[in-house]
């Protein structure tokens, strides 16, 4: 099992705040289990929506992909993960400033240079995001 803080998990990502959306990840038998707290007060919901903060989709879908890293860490070492596709993304339950997002991520398929991973996002034990997401590896500039 691998535990990795935020400061930690900056070395296998190039995410640098305000866009590293994990606090922390771990890696399990059954796969990766990440979490992120949503800020009080974040950029993307300034105008999404005024009086009803939500977070966009496209947010959920990063907040998922980047809580799927530890699956395939061993494979970036000198690497940048690119999204290739997003399938079957379903948005199930709205999520707002100061919720805690807990994503859990298996592999589905690697080959060669494409990843494609199941990630399902979860605030307070419900469903609020899933589906699969595939990755390229890239050489780094």
């Amino acid at each position: 099992m691998i535990k990795l803080s935020k400061e930690e998990l900056m070395q296998y990502m190039p995410h640098r705040d305000p866009m590293l959306l994990v606090d922390q990840s771990e890696l399990t038998d059954e796969g990766a289990i990440s979490e992120y707290t949503i800020p009080d007060d974040p950029y993307y919901t300034h105008g999404h929506f005024p009086g009803n903060p939500i977070v966009p989709g496209v947010i959920l879908c990063e907040i998922m992909a980047q809580g799927s890293v530890l699956l395939f860490n061993e494979q970036l070492v000198g690497k940048l993960a690119l999204y290739a596709g997003m399938d079957k993304v379903r948005f199930k339950k709205s999520v707002h400033p100061g919720d805690k997002v807990i994503v859990r991520s298996h592999l589905a398929s690697c080959r060669g240079m494409f990843i494609s991973v199941e990630s399902t996002a979860y605030v307070d034990d419900e469903v609020c995001a899933s589906g699969q997401l595939s990755f390229m590896l890239v050489d780094r500039p």
